[in-house]
């Protein structure tokens, strides 16, 4: 199994075009199996994170790593350190209401970015189950936006 290093230097290598393909073939086969395929990037947990988008109206899947906060899910708007903010990210901050997947149970929530303290204790808990995080924002300029993801 690859480190977590070793998988943000991939996937911050490979171009957005081929991320958001991965991410595309990544949906059906996690859904197909429940995550227990395509459920991992490393040993960080994944999760399936449906928004809905802000110019289009239209739901919006995307396969993104998560971490656990008591009931709430954590996830980080990285997208691999690029200059560009997550699809996702932009989504869930003009449309909070989201669901997401985690293995096979399918559960609404809402979405609000976390500031201050509680943005730096969990992003500290992100890079404990993901070190590539790390790696991310080495590679960009921009603050990357930590987001909690309450039930509903």
């Amino acid at each position: 199994m690859l480190s977590d290093r070793s998988w943000s230097r991939v996937s911050s290598a490979l171009p957005d075009a081929w991320l958001r393909r991965v991410g595309k073939l990544n949906i059906p086969v996690y859904r197909l199996t429940r995550g227990r395929l395509m459920g991992r990037v490393g040993r960080a947990p994944v999760l399936l994170l449906t928004t809905t988008g802000r110019r289009s109206g239209e739901a919006r899947v995307a396969p993104v790593v998560f971490s656990r906060d008591g009931d709430d899910l954590i996830v980080i708007g990285s997208n691999a350190g690029n200059a560009r903010v997550p699809a996702w990210a932009l989504n869930l901050r003009a449309h909070p209401p989201a669901e997401v997947q985690v293995r096979g149970d399918r559960r609404p929530v809402r979405a609000r970015v976390a500031e201050g303290s509680e943005r730096e204790r969990l992003w500290r808990l992100a890079n404990g189950d993901y070190a590539g995080f790390e790696d991310y924002e080495q590679l960009t300029e921009r603050e990357i936006a930590v987001f909690v993801l309450e039930p509903a």
